[in-house]
C-alpha cells in the first residue's frame, strides 16, 4: 500500500492487486491499528485514524461490496477521506464499548455529550477539545451513540512540541466518565507522524 498523501481511484489498487497484497500485509496493517488505538477507561476506545488505516479501510469496503466502477470507488473515498489527519491535527474513531446489551443502553443515556468533552494536552500547552461528528450528528435527547468521529485541531507551537518530543496527555472531563492518561511513547511516535 502505497502512502501517497491524497487518495484518489488513481492511487488505489485494482481489486486484485489488493486480494494479494491484502494476503501478505494484513498483520502489519493490524499491527499498525492497535499501536494507534488508545484505550480510555475501561469503555471508551479511541482509534487514532492515519492515511495507511483509512486506505485500508477504503480498500476492503471495496473488496466486501466488490466494487470496481469509479462512481463507487469515489463514494467510497468521499465516506472515509475526511478522516485522514491533514498535518496539523489527529482524527479518531472513538467507540463507546460495553458487552452487555442494558448496560450498553443505560450508559449511552448517561454519557450524553461525552464525544465533547474529549481531549488531548500536550505538555507545556492548554488541552483542545475534540471537534466531534462533523459528518452528521450521532445522538438524540435520550442516548449518545456508540461510534463517534473526532478531530483534534493543534496549533503549530503544539505540532512542533510533540515532534520535539513534548509528552501527551489524553482525556474526558465527562461528569460520568472522567479519565486521563499519558499516550505511550510508541503511540506517540506514530502520531507524531501525522504532524507537519
Amino acid at each position: 500500500m502505497q502512502l501517497t498523501g491524497h487518495i484518489t481511484p488513481e492511487s488505489l489498487m485494482s481489486l486484485e492487486a489488493y486480494t494479494k497484497w491484502r494476503k501478505l500485509h494484513k498483520p502489519d496493517v493490524i499491527a499498525h491499528r492497535k499501536l494507534r488505538s488508545v484505550q480510555l477507561g475501561e469503555h471508551v476506545n479511541l482509534q487514532f485514524e492515519s492515511e495507511t488505516t483509512i486506505r485500508y479501510q477504503i480498500q476492503e469496503m471495496l473488496r466486501i461490496e466488490k466494487v470496481f466502477e469509479e462512481e463507487g470507488i469515489l463514494q467510497e473515498i468521499e465516506a472515509y477521506a475526511p478522516l485522514v489527519p491533514s498535518g496539523s491535527n489527529w482524527k479518531a474513531t472513538m467507540m463507546i464499548e460495553y458487552i452487555d446489551i442494558n448496560e450498553r443502553k443505560r450508559e449511552l443515556a448517561r454519557l450524553i455529550g461525552i464525544e465533547d468533552r474529549l481531549f488531548v494536552e500536550v505538555e507545556g500547552h492548554a488541552r483542545v477539545y475534540a471537534i466531534a461528528d462533523e459528518d452528521m450528528d450521532r445522538e438524540n435527547d435520550e442516548k449518545t451513540s456508540a461510534v463517534h468521529f473526532v478531530r483534534f485541531e493543534l496549533t503549530p507551537a503544539m505540532c512542533a512540541a510533540v515532534k520535539a518530543g513534548a509528552g501527551v496527555k489524553c482525556g474526558c472531563d465527562h461528569t460520568h466518565y472522567p479519565a486521563h492518561l499519558e499516550v505511550a511513547a510508541d503511540t506517540l511516535a506514530s502520531l507524531a507522524g501525522d504532524l507537519k
